[in-house]
């Protein structure tokens, strides 16, 4: 989540009143770290401690990345079949249904006294 830009946190000490600004971190910084806590074997707590960030910050980094993977990138090749794929869907049942209708027509008995013979 980018929303750790530039928020401000008021904290209240004994009636003083002082501004916290929260930190920044680059994509590159994200990046690395979730590498370096998915490789190394390390948990949240050890690499939040060594590097200094809240580990609530990480587990925010670690699910944003999840859903980064599970989410097709708009124009990307997964986005363009799953189109393609509701496209087809949507002809097959179509397709089916017409068919259904077609069974039900011609798999009626014919009426008696139509004068055919």
């Amino acid at each position: 989540m980018d929303t750790e830009k530039s928020k401000s946190s008021m904290l209240y000490s004994g009636g003083a009143t002082r501004v916290k600004k929260a930190r920044v971190y680059t994509e590159e910084f994200k990046r690395e770290t979730l590498e370096l806590l998915e490789n190394s074997g390390r948990s949240v707590h050890a690499i939040s401690r060594e590097l200094g960030i809240p580990q609530r910050t990480l587990y925010d980094w670690v699910e944003a990345s999840r859903e980064k993977e599970t989410k097709p990138r708009p124009g990307s090749a997964e986005e363009a079949e799953i189109l393609r794929l509701r496209r087809e869907l949507a002809l097959v049942t179509q397709e089916r249904d017409i068919l259904k209708k077609a069974v039900a027509i011609f798999s009626k008995e014919p009426r008696s006294g139509s004068g055919s013979r």
